[in-house]
């Protein structure tokens, strides 16, 4: 996890394109290796709630890239329900899970939740825009998906 680049997801764990669910994990970087912590907060630092949405939403897009096999790309429109039960310190391992819920006329909406350890500490209702593919960024997400280790489903 490479919070300053919004890079959240280190890698897939599990992928059910039956099922359409997505398995994934995150470590959170030490407090000294992230600007993030400088100052959220000084001295008490915190994983923002912002960064764990954001989480949420790159398990649920790399979710919806590999079930679409990036024919089209995702792009959050809405944040609904969401819930931080705890705080996030440095060096936390997060199990970030998606599952699409509905997809239809250009959009797509999933469930996505982080736990430690088992432990609920934040989920939301999400949706998402289905936009076609922007071309000059296919290179870019499939290293990325190639790197986090999800096989997309080629239609």
């Amino acid at each position: 996890m490479r919070l300053e680049y919004f890079d959240m997801i280190d890698t897939v764990t599990t992928f059910d394109p039956s099922q359409k669910r997505i398995a994934t994990r995150s470590t959170v970087p030490s407090a000294g290796a992230s600007p993030v912590f400088e100052g959220h907060f000084p001295g008490h630092p915190l994983v923002p709630g912002v960064l764990l949405t954001e989480t949420m939403a790159q398990a649920s897009g790399y979710l919806l890239l590999a079930l679409n096999g990036l024919t089209q790309m995702p792009f959050l429109m809405m944040v609904d329900k969401a819930r931080f039960r705890t705080f996030v310190e440095p060096d936390a391992v997060l199990d970030v899970s998606a599952e699409l819920i509905h997809e239809g006329s250009g959009y797509a909406a999933t469930k996505a939740k982080v736990t430690i350890d088992g432990k609920p500490i934040c989920d939301a209702d999400l949706r998402f825009r289905l936009m076609p593919f922007p071309a000059d960024m296919r290179e870019l997400m499939e290293t990325r998906i190639a790197a986090i280790g999800l096989e997309p489903v080629r239609n």
